[in-house]
């Protein structure tokens, strides 16, 4: 690895004191609206040579020999973009792209079909990464309403914990593992309640990646997976929106010009799921949540552009027992996140690409009980500064490195009869990073990198975390892929029932969290535009916590005035343990046509190794699933008809969709009880109850889980607008799926006698909507 460094850094250095070839760069954006486009493809005809725009749908092709090109450019569902250019020697050519879209949505099919190979695709994607397209996004199944995360968890190696919950699993990590971003900044809590619905308002969405493992070197922070979102910058041309309302929700989400110089686009949505439910059932809490993002876009000039991002969403839920009672007990939560960025994209020369962010994140919750008067609030907010820089430095080698530092705070505040809880924490965590992608031959690509990590508490971590990736074309339809990496965390979340996790940080009490990554892959072009992916992984963990059963090792620092208890340090309150997660995922994908979708299995374990629990034997924490089968379809039925019976696209204004999801897993562990005694729960607590003594930790497991959702959608277009009224039903079958078991006990004076039920996730639920666009 250190050879290899020393290699290219010599390149780096002989690429800026010899004399430059010539090079082509420049933006390729939206013809109809002036969005730029990430993920592009540009090439040369007859030479290999070519680039795939970034983030900010940037690209340059350097080093290049003087003479006459046909330039091609493609994206899915536009039309294909070809020029014919002459390069001088050290001309450094600026080509901006309009990529005209495609006349109708099938359309894409043809355009992008004989472009590029589905293989060249799959080699350039990173291992372990997958990117979702804005045509993809509006394709996806739905539930409620089109959602991501619950789309990601149709993906193998991505599952939910329940119907209840949108929180993702990754490869066997808990769901604190995962390092969400909305337009650069951190977002700390990206579930709603209920499990419908995420943060992510995917009408607003321009792009999106997602990495399962083996990450590069610009990201980290986090032990698992990436989830990096893009939103729109806005319609540079004209006034465009959507609207949309089910029995669930409302939204709207719209885009306008800025002058002749930017941009701006906003979208809000509400929900009325309370007010739903009372329709149907009795005893229903107040809940509802809004959220809501703006997002201006300036073009300065043609080397310096401007984004501002904000973001907001709140829940909030009330709950009274017997309402209707007077003086009867209730619970009042709420809770949300706020974010903001501020990005400059400069481009110092053609060949060296940057952004630089200041970025802003909070999360906040505030809990109360007033049977127990008991009240709680839960803080982070983190302001975090950093620099992302990209430089071709020739036809084969290409360089990323940048740096990030971050401001964080977090308390916690309780305060009830038996004691104060008061923890405030100030840390920093300081990161650079440098990483290469070479091109040794056409066949190849070797991409090292190296993090550096600096976290300052009350004691200060220091770590390298070196990264390493292959990517190897074995033949024309056949690609192998290979990838190791150490990855550390140093924030970690403490899952807790029903009300928001708690975030704490490293310190002299609890070591950081580290895992690493081992993964191989195969991919095969089965056909255009059909491809089968199979991926094998290995990953270690250390340092994994989790909240104790019982605080007899949770000291107080101090009392109040009147007696209380204060805890202002964490010590004695988690548990420590290490893990390890394998498995073998399989994909078979086609991603366009008027019949898309994929087939997925995975085989996995997952199994932690926890001090004090499970007399400290391994045993497989409830997010593991030792086999997952996902199946989706999206099928545009007139189109397909059309197809099969050997005729072109239908030019109809209006036709219908079809969605189907199906999910089948094997049952989540679960730890069942083999007797029963009495005791206490927590410190100071003056009375005994019947608790449960468990048998071995997880070693039984529930039911399998399966579910099958179905949509409709009628679209039809008018000159100026459209409209789609939609069905959907989620648990078609109304299969009973157990979320949980539980049990009970009536005591009378000669016996104790035990009620065991079980409680069930979602039945069918069925959801009519409609969409507006404009």
């Amino acid at each position: 690895m250190k050879q290899l460094f020393s290699c290219l850094l010599f390149s780096l250095l002989l690429s800026f004191m010899s004399t430059q070839a010539a090079s082509v760069s420049g933006f390729v954006f939206d013809d109809s609206d002036g969005e730029s486009l990430t993920g592009a493809n540009i090439y040369f005809e007859k030479v290999p040579f070519g680039a795939v725009t970034n983030n900010a749908g940037y690209y340059v092709v350097s080093d290049l020999p003087a003479g006459k090109y046909l330039l091609h450019c493609n994206y899915v569902g536009y039309r294909d973009y070809v020029k014919e250019i002459e390069l001088r020697d050290n001309q450094n050519l600026k080509l901006m792209i309009q990529l005209k879209p495609a006349l109708m949505e099938t359309e894409a099919v043809v355009v992008s079909a004989d472009s590029v190979r589905t293989a060249v695709k799959l080699f350039r994607k990173a291992i372990s990464r997958i990117d979702i397209s804005p045509s993809e996004i509006k394709t996806m199944p739905s539930v409620a309403e089109t959602d991501l995360l619950r789309m990601l968890q149709s993906l193998p190696g991505i599952l939910p914990i329940s119907d209840f919950s949108s929180k993702i699993y990754v490869r066997g990590g808990t769901s604190d593992q995962n390092l969400y971003l909305i337009d650069g900044a951190d977002v700390y809590n990206p579930e709603h309640a209920f499990g419908l619905f995420s943060t992510f308002n995917t009408d607003a969405v321009k792009d999106i990646k997602i990495s399962k493992g083996g990450f590069p070197a610009e990201y980290g922070g986090r032990l698992s997976s990436v989830l990096d979102v893009t939103n729109l910058d806005g319609n540079r041309k004209s006034f465009e929106g959507t609207a949309e309302v089910s029995m669930l929700s409302a939204k709207t989400t719209v885009q306008m010009p800025i002058g002749h110089f930017g941009s701006v686009s906003a979208s809000y949505r509400r929900t009325y799921i309370g007010e739903t439910a009372k329709l149907f059932y009795d005893d229903i809490p107040n809940y509802y949540f809004y959220d809501g993002h703006i997002k201006a876009f300036f073009d300065i000039n043609a080397d310096n552009k401007l984004s501002l991002s904000f973001f907001k969403g709140d829940d909030f839920l009330d709950y009274t027992f017997a309402s209707g009672a007077e003086g009867a007990p209730s619970i009042h939560y709420d809770w949300g996140n706020t974010t903001a960025s501020l990005r400059w994209t400069h481009i110092f020369a053609p060949n060296l690409f940057s952004n630089f962010w200041v970025t802003s994140s909070q999360f906040d919750s505030k809990f109360s009980v007033t049977e127990v008067d008991h009240s709680e609030t839960n803080d982070l907010s983190d302001l975090s500064f950093k620099g992302q820089l990209e430089y071709a430095l020739s036809k084969s080698v290409d360089a990323k490195f940048g740096f990030e530092q971050k401001n964080l705070k977090t308390s916690l505040q309780q305060d009830n009869p038996g004691g104060v809880v008061d923890v405030n924490r100030k840390r920093q965590y300081f990161t650079g990073y440098l990483a290469f992608s070479w091109k040794p031959t056409g066949d190849w690509m070797i991409e090292p990198g190296l993090r550096y990590n600096a976290f300052v508490s009350d004691k200060t971590f220091q770590d390298w975390a070196p990264r390493f990736s292959a990517k190897y074309r074995l033949t024309e339809n056949i690609n192998l892929k290979a990838s190791t990496g150490i990855f550390y965390q140093y924030l970690q979340k403490i899952p807790r029932p029903f009300i928001a996790d708690i975030w704490t940080t490293s310190d002299k009490y609890h070591d950081r969290s580290k895992a690493v990554h081992y993964i191989l892959g195969f991919q095969y072009e089965v056909a255009q535009n059909l491809s089968f992916e199979l991926e094998t992984y290995y990953k270690t963990y250390q340092n994994l916590y989790s909240l104790k059963n019982y605080f007899l090792d949770f000291k107080p620092s101090g009392y109040d005035e009147t007696g209380r208890p204060v805890f202002t340090e964490t010590k004695g309150l988690f548990n420590r343990g290490d893990g390890y997660s394998t498995g073998i995922e399989l994909l078979l994908r086609k991603r366009y046509g008027s019949v898309n979708g994929w087939l997925a299995y995975t085989l996995a374990r997952t199994e932690y190794t926890t001090e004090g629990i499970n007399q400290e034997n391994p045993y497989a924490p409830r997010h593991d699933r030792t086999h997952v089968v996902n199946a989706v379809i999206n099928v545009d039925i007139n189109n397909a008809i059309r197809e099969w019976q050997g005729k072109t696209p239908s030019t109809a204004k209006s036709n219908w969709k079809l969605g189907m999801n199906f999910i089948y897993t094997s049952g989540q562990p679960i730890t069942l009880p083999s007797s029963t005694y009495y005791g206490a729960g927590i410190p100071d607590q003056d009375y005994e109850h019947l608790l449960l003594y468990p048998t071995a930790i997880n070693r039984y497991r529930l039911p399998d889980y399966i579910r099958m959702d179905l949509s409709l959608t009628w679209k039809r277009r008018y000159k100026h607008w459209s409209m789609a009224p939609y069905l959907q039903v989620f648990n078609i079958g109304n299969r009973a799926n157990v979320w949980f078991i539980q049990y009970d006990s009536e005591e009378t004076e000669n016996q104790i006698t035990q009620k065991v039920e079980t409680i069930n996730m979602f039945p069918i639920l069925p959801t009519i909507g409609i969409r507006f666009e404009f």
